[in-house]
């Protein structure tokens, strides 16, 4: 049985809070009883990583929820079935979310993560089974983080992680919402960062979110405070500034893009 709750809620302009009684999703009445989340987090191109606590790391044990034993991405109905969305047509491309696969991506990630750039703040960098632990732990999860090869035109180029962020350590946070939909993105290509690719793909994508997840009401982002190119990138995808938000790995910047505003902004 759904329970009644009420939420304090961030107004646009972020100097404040309403009260809004909502209806906790069967979902997280399980979590709140003693059920605890698990995923990474990361700003635009190189990006911030939020890792989870060795008690918020899921096992992976098995409570009826969907999983795949071969390590393909879970799409399952927690995210409304992320590898069914397909292609869009963006202002870079023709863009494809598809969900990783261990046999095949593993080794493209554990590159990526170990650039320099992106290995700052990930903290992936290293042997494949560093990377390959990260990937696994939502793979073989009950399907609240998905984590994905963004193709652009044909070619892999960035890595995302989608993921409910109403179930997540994040939600602890800041004040959540039912099936608030959370966005983690690297850009792998050095010569793709820096052009406004990543604003473009950033606005397709939580458009793929809202288009496909009607529960959802709000597109959220955590960047690190300090990193003024994500968070200005995220401004230029339609996001707005909520608040700033202490993480147990950052000071981020909490971004939502909101489905209300989505064409206005």
């Amino acid at each position: 049985m759904p329970v009644p709750v009420h939420l304090g809620c961030f107004r646009p302009g972020g100097d404040g809070e309403d009260t809004l009684e909502l209806r906790l999703p069967d979902e997280l009445i399980a979590l709140l009883a003693g059920e605890t989340p698990t995923t990474g987090s990361g700003d635009v191109e190189a990006t911030a990583r939020l890792a989870p606590t060795d008690e918020e790391i899921d096992d992976g044990t098995d409570d009826g929820s969907p999983s795949l034993a071969d390590g393909s991405a879970l799409d399952g109905d927690l995210l409304d079935r992320v590898g069914d969305w397909g292609p869009t047509v963006t202002p870079v491309g023709l863009f494809h979310l598809v969900p990783v696969r261990l046999d095949r991506d593993l080794p493209l990630i554990t590159r990526w993560m170990n650039d320099p750039a992106i290995a700052a703040f990930w903290n992936l960098a290293g042997a494949g089974s560093r990377t390959e632990d990260h990937l696994r732990a939502q793979l073989t999860g009950d399907g609240r983080s998905v984590p994905c090869i963004g193709m652009l035109d044909g070619t892999p180029m960035s890595y995302w992680e989608i993921y409910r962020a109403d179930l997540d350590p994040l939600a602890r946070h800041y004040p959540a919402r039912p099936h608030d939909t959370g966005i983690h993105l690297l850009i792998g290509g050095v010569a793709d960062r820096g052009r406004g690719i990543g604003s473009a793909l950033l606005r397709s994508v939580a458009d793929l979110v809202l288009d496909h997840r009607p529960a959802c009401v709000r597109v959220v982002a955590e960047p690190d405070l300090r990193n003024t190119p994500s968070i200005a990138a995220f401004l230029n995808a339609g996001f707005r500034f909520a608040e700033e938000v202490d993480l147990p790995a950052k000071r981020a910047a909490l971004m939502i893009r909101d489905r209300s505003l989505r064409d206005l902004l």
